[in-house]
């Protein structure tokens, strides 16, 4: 009875969930069909992504299963990482225009010269980089800022020794403590200037052009990098004696421009005139042979001083930057306006040659004072810029310089210029923050500071100016006396082209109507011995 009683009762409980299970299957079943009723009345396309989400999700759900804890994640670079990363960047990006320059003098000297001399001029022009580089390495770099004493650098000769760039100030240990102010690497520091001392070489070419040995122009260029450049940039830049006596130069008016300046000078000094060039005691003209690439060469080295004299400021710095490019675009836009209304009245039309003249002699005017100087003031520098370098034209014509490009004019007495004008419109110390605390230059004469800085920036010129000359005038001296400077007259006659390299720049075009090569008269279009065609690197 007992036993009987057990089975009922366990047949119940077995009953009973059978009945719940039971229940709930139907409401299972019930709701299928109901998602299966919505899922019809989608449209074809819904009812497509349906199966595509489904896969989605299971991935999701993999893949969150699947996946292992991620390592933590490496710090990012700090303020200051960041900072040496823009400065060193915009250095570079400087150095490349300033290099790009190369490009400019190359097509400007060519097209102001003769047809006859176009190989010449541009085979000078691409080499002169490539020597500047190897002697600035092996010698100038370490000649200029390395560590020594008030006259030259001691130490850093091929671009070796103790170094920590970009640590800068008290934190800086190395033997380059000129630039220990520039928080960028060695290799940056020098790239910038190494554009900068091949571009005091470019300057000679010019001056020299269309009668010089090649050989005798590629050992020059090596002396004046390796040497001449280094000793003087030394006294200003690299913490010499003219830097402890107060002179500021701030981005090479002086150091680069009055430099090359003074060795162009003594170069067409010793060469001598181009045959042709003085005829009764008179200069004539020697026309170039290409207008449209001397200008071209003109806007690309106005474009390239952005990066010349806002590279300077070797710092990524946007209120310097801005401001040092402004300055430096209205002492060029303002000059070239100048000479062009100069020699519309002087020598009777608005001359091309002179209008580019006036816009570099602007640029080369601007470059010592661009970061110290107010934009009113910019713009004075680059009208009296414009107006010199048109009568310095003429100037150095009737003392028997013959200048082909007009160097001189633009980067030497521009360069002097430049130089002076620190000392007549500095806004002192203390008005524009990228000096530094107490850094700078003194107020100028014209805003009221005296004749102090004005001395100071005279001084300097005519010191870096006679041991340039002195310096030139050896090397000049040296390649006269032992290989001789100047090609014969049959090549000077012929052409440099053929006489030096043996080949034309325009084969099978016309050459110049003179079987001399030169000009008879002064009949070229009116124009006096000023309008030379003559025009800056």
């Amino acid at each position: 009875m007992f036993k009987l009683m057990q089975r009922q009762k366990s047949k119940t409980k077995i009953r009973r969930p059978s009945t719940r299970n039971s229940a709930k299957f139907t409401q299972f079943i019930s709701k299928v069909k109901q998602l299966n009723l919505a899922i019809k009345r989608l449209s074809p396309s819904w009812q497509a992504c349906l199966p595509l989400a489904g896969l989605i999700v299971l991935g999701w759900g993999y893949v969150a299963v699947a996946q292992t804890p991620a390592p933590a994640a490496p710090a990012g670079p700090t303020t200051a990482d960041l900072k040496i990363a823009l400065d060193t960047l915009w250095v570079a990006i400087a150095a490349f225009l300033v290099f790009f320059m190369n490009a400019g003098f190359g097509m400007l000297e060519t097209g102001f010269c003769r047809q006859k001399n176009a190989v010449n001029v541009l085979a000078k022009n691409l080499i002169v980089f490539a020597l500047s580089t190897v002697a600035f390495w092996a010698i100038g770099f370490g000649l200029m800022f390395g560590d020594g004493n008030d006259f030259i650098g001691l130490s850093g000769l091929f671009l070796a020794g103790a170094d920590n760039s970009p640590a800068t100030g008290d934190a800086y240990q190395g033997i380059f403590s000129a630039l220990s102010w520039a928080g960028v690497p060695l290799a940056a520091k020098f790239l910038f200037q190494l554009v900068f001392a091949g571009t005091a070489a470019t300057i000679v070419s010019g001056a020299v052009a269309e009668r010089i040995k090649f050989v005798d122009f590629l050992i020059f260029s090596l002396l004046l990098v390796g040497i001449a450049y280094p000793i003087t940039g030394h006294w200003i830049w690299g913490a010499g004696w003219l830097a402890d006596r107060g002179f500021w130069d701030f981005a090479g008016s002086t150091v680069v421009h009055s430099v090359g300046g003074w060795a162009a000078l003594m170069g067409a000094a010793f060469l001598g005139p181009r045959i042709g060039k003085y005829q009764d005691k008179q200069a004539v003209a020697l026309p170039g042979h290409n207008m449209s690439i001397a200008t071209l060469g003109c806007l690309i080295l106005w474009l390239g001083w952005f990066g010349f004299n806002p590279g300077s400021v070797m710092a990524a710095d946007p209120n310097a930057i801005t401001h040092i490019a402004l300055t430096t675009n209205m002492a060029g836009a303002v000059g070239g306006i100048a000479a062009t209304v100069t020699a519309w009245f002087y020598l009777g039309k608005p001359d091309l040659s002179m209008i580019i003249n006036g816009i570099l002699a602007g640029l080369v005017g601007i470059t010592a004072s661009c970061a110290y100087v107010s934009i009113p003031s910019s713009i004075v520098i680059g009208l009296i810029a414009g107006i010199l370098v048109v009568f310095s034209v003429p100037f150095f014509d009737k003392l028997g310089i013959d200048d082909p490009v007009g160097a001189t004019s633009v980067h030497l007495v521009c360069g002097i210029w430049g130089t002076l004008c620190v000392g007549l419109f500095a806004v002192g110390p203390g008005v524009y923050s990228w000096y530094g605390e107490g850094l700078g230059p003194t107020k100028g004469l014209f805003l009221g500071g005296g004749l102090g800085q004005l001395i100071t920036q005279f001084l300097g010129a005519a010191a870096v100016g006679g041991m340039t000359v002195f310096l030139s005038s050896i090397f000049w001296l040296v390649l006269k006396a032992t290989l001789g400077i100047r090609v014969t007259r049959e090549e000077e006659l012929e052409g440099l082209d053929i006489g030096e390299h043996g080949m034309e720049a325009y084969s099978g075009f016309l050459k110049e109507a003179s079987p001399s090569g030169f000009s008879d008269g002064p009949s070229s279009g009116g124009m006096s011995s000023g309008s030379d065609l003559k025009s800056t690197m």
